[in-house]
């Protein structure tokens, strides 16, 4: 079973393009070392230091409906052994966000 590990990953929400994407960042002591996220291997950018962009509707794929965190995998070299990071997800991106009609404010 792979060990719980703080590699300082983070995520947060970006534009690419005319979409929006999860942009997840993390560190891996070992600049070769595969990164996976939920279980799938994702394409990064950076050495030891790198980030990843994925679609939001890739996320969405890749999780169950209402999770809060994504699970970021790589390999400890010294441990000999994959290390999982519970990555908490942007509020409300995988939840259920009702349509609203209309939204009232009142300061006092």
């Amino acid at each position: 079973m792979p060990a719980l590990a703080d590699s300082g990953a983070e995520a947060k929400l970006v534009r690419c393009g005319a979409q929006s994407c999860l942009q997840v960042t993390g560190h891996r002591d070992d600049a070769s070392a595969p990164v996976r996220i939920n279980g799938h291997l994702v394409a990064v950018q950076g050495q030891r230091n790198w980030r990843a962009n994925l679609s939001v509707g890739t996320i969405k794929e890749w999780s169950a409906p209402f999770d809060r965190h994504i699970v970021v995998t790589s390999y400890d070299a010294a441990a000999q052994r994959d290390t999982d990071d519970k990555v908490r997800l942007p509020i409300g991106l995988l939840g259920h966000v009702p349509d609203l009609a209309s939204l009232i404010i009142t300061l006092h």
